[in-house]
C-alpha cells in the first residue's frame, strides 16, 4: 500500500470513528455526571470522566469493528425498524460480553483464580450497577442506530443539515419541513 493509499485509509477510519466516539463520549459522560449527582460522590468524578471518555473511544472503535461484519449487512433492505433494532442488539451484546470480560480481568489481575470466577460472579460481582449501565448501553445505542439508518435513507449529510442549517423563512413559519416535502416523501405519496 502507497503512503498516499495509507493515508486515504486513515482519513477515512478516523471519519468513521469520531461520530461513534463523540456520541458515546457525550452519553457516557451525562451518565457518569447523573450518577455522581444521584449518588453525591464528587470525589471520583474526574476519574470518571475519563473512563467514560475512554470506554467511549472503546465503543466508537468496536461499532467501526462491527461495521466490518457481513452479518451487520443483513437487513440493510429491511424496514428501518428491524435495521435499527437488530444492529443495536448486536452492538450491545459485544458491548455487554466486552464489560463483563473486562471484570473477569480486573478480578483475575486482583488475585482471583479461575476456580474462583464463579463464586466471584455469584456474590461480588455488582449485577445492578452493571444492568443499570447495560439498559443505558441498550437505549443509546437505539438512539445512535436511528440517526444513522435515518443520515444513510436521507443522503450522507442531509440529516446534518435539517439539524444545523438556517431554515427558509417558508420552513420555520410552517414548522415542519426543512426541504419540499416531495423531497422527503419517497413513497410518491402526497402529504
Amino acid at each position: 500500500m502507497s503512503k498516499s493509499g495509507l493515508a486515504a485509509f486513515l482519513i477515512k477510519e478516523l471519519k468513521e470513528l469520531v461520530p461513534p466516539t463523540v456520541f458515546f463520549a457525550v452519553s457516557f459522560n451525562l451518565l457518569v455526571l447523573t450518577t455522581n449527582l444521584i449518588l453525591a460522590d464528587y470525589l471520583h468524578s474526574i476519574g470518571s470522566f475519563l473512563v467514560a471518555t475512554t470506554t467511549a473511544l472503546v465503543v466508537g472503535k468496536a461499532v467501526l469493528v462491527a461495521n466490518a461484519m457481513p452479518i451487520l449487512r443483513r437487513l440493510d433492505a429491511a424496514p428501518i425498524i428491524e435495521t435499527v433494532l437488530f444492529k443495536t442488539t448486536i452492538y450491545w451484546a459485544a458491548v455487554f460480553l466486552v464489560r463483563f470480560l473486562e471484570k473477569l480481568v480486573e478480578y483475575l489481575f486482583a488475585g482471583g483464580t479461575f476456580a474462583g470466577i464463579p463464586e466471584y460472579v455469584a456474590t461480588h460481582f455488582t449485577w445492578h450497577r452493571f444492568a443499570a449501565i447495560q439498559i443505558w448501553i441498550f437505549v443509546l445505542f437505539l438512539i445512535y442506530c436511528s440517526i444513522v439508518e435515518l443520515n444513510a435513507v436521507l443522503g450522507e449529510g442531509e440529516l446534518r443539515k435539517i439539524f444545523f442549517n438556517k431554515r427558509s423563512s417558508e420552513a420555520a413559519g410552517s414548522g415542519f419541513s426543512y426541504r419540499s416535502s416531495s423531497a422527503l416523501n419517497t413513497t410518491g405519496d402526497t402529504q
